[in-house]
């Protein structure tokens, strides 16, 4: 017997596919016919295979435009430092690096419309490793042994991930998200989430555990609600632009504020564990977490798995393996920028003082150690306050 969500699953895969029928009866019945550009964009979007392959250009072309934008916010912050102008803010090349990631970062939106949520998170990898080649062609960082082994683990393990993944790519409809909303293994799922998310916040915030684990465990746990509905909505404004409109239902909505909220206490506890470890920990790390927060949510959410063979599972699992290595050699004790030494204050930079050239008298003068040289001291002191 088949079971209930099979049965569901199809009354939504025959009214979607009544729907279609109907609008090209409509079409064939005095609808103006669509042009060749149109005619290939209708093709694509409706070809699986197309509609995988796109999702993975899309993810790897975003992550490619945020490790550009790293290294231009990074060489923004270091022009700043050694010329000792204004705030970073004020950089134009600052501004510019944001401008690239907000580009990627809506990339990265898209691709979750077309790719599977297990497939588009693990490809974070590639932004890592092209941020790594950038430094070393355009800051001029060193070529680290490291950095070689790590990036050929990244490729290695970026092709096997695109070689096994699941390439079922389900059409993201509202109604398919309600019901994967009230199936219990995502109930189930939720609750033990919401469990743990309460422990970990309960041991950071009232026993004061810093622990860069526990920190970085908490992002996890909201990653994971923000891969579900960044793909939902995602997926469903694919759906809008293929001509079935998703934006009407309350679902779409409800899915944009988590979101939102998702991802906003995210960022918030990744800049709290930034501040209190260093990035070559807090980069593999979230990466690793975040990783395997996605992968989990699409498993249990959307099902990804379903009907994959064991040994694609095995060898997915082994590319994750090959990235997550790559990341940490990459990520592994990296040089910092060198910072000055805030316990120093240069005489110049004294509020309400100005700069004297010579504090102590001149040793070669006769005078020096004399009660004359006091004498000097104090007249300069007064000279100066005045």
């Amino acid at each position: 017997m088949r079971s209930e969500w099979e049965l569901r699953y199809e009354n939504i895969s025959i009214r979607h596919e009544n729907e279609t029928m109907s609008n090209i009866s409509s079409t064939e019945a005095g609808a103006v016919p669509m042009t060749s550009a149109q005619a290939h964009r209708a093709e694509v979007l409706e070809n699986p295979l197309q509609t995988y392959l796109l999702g993975i250009i899309i993810s790897i072309c975003g992550n490619f435009l945020i490790s550009i934008s790293l290294n231009i916010q990074k060489y923004a912050h270091v022009r700043q430092l050694h010329n000792g102008s204004g705030p970073y803010y004020t950089s134009g090349f600052w501004w510019c690096g944001v401008v690239l990631m907000g580009v990627g970062e809506l990339g990265n939106f898209a691709a979750y419309g077309f790719a599977p949520a297990s497939l588009i998170a693990p490809l974070g990898c590639v932004s890592v490793m092209a941020s790594a080649v950038i430094s070393v062609a355009f800051l001029k960082e060193t070529v680290r042994t490291s950095d070689i082994v790590g990036g050929t683990l990244s490729i290695t393990g970026t092709y096997v991930l695109v070689t096994f993944a699941p390439h079922n790519t389900s059409e993201i409809t509202a109604q398919l998200v309600q019901y994967y909303i009230i199936s219990w293994p995502f109930l189930l799922y939720l609750f033990f989430e919401v469990i743990i998310f309460c422990v970990l916040l309960y041991l950071y915030k009232k026993r004061n555990v810093k622990h860069i684990v526990v920190v970085m465990l908490l992002v996890a746990l909201l990653a994971s609600l923000t891969v579900i509905s960044v793909k939902a909505v995602s997926g469903m404004i694919t759906e809008t632009i293929k001509g079935h409109l998703q934006l009407i239902y309350p679902i779409f909505y409800i899915m944009l504020v988590v979101m939102a909220a998702s991802c906003a206490f995210q960022i918030k506890f990744l800049n709290q564990a930034m501040k209190m470890f260093d990035a070559t920990e807090v980069v593999p790390i979230n990466f690793v977490f975040f990783t395997a927060s996605a992968i989990l949510a699409g498993i249990v959410f959307y099902q990804e798995f379903e009907g994959l063979a064991i040994l694609n599972i095995f060898m997915f699992l082994f590319g994750c393996l090959l990235s997550f290595l790559g990341v940490f050699l990459i990520a592994w004790n990296r040089p910092k920028i060198k910072q000055e030494d805030r316990n120093f204050i240069a005489m110049n930079r004294i509020p309400g003082s100005r700069h004297i050239n010579k504090v102590q008298p001149d040793v070669k003068n006769p005078a020096h150690g004399s009660v004359a040289a006091i004498l000097m001291c104090n007249r300069a002191g007064q000279t100066d306050d005045s």
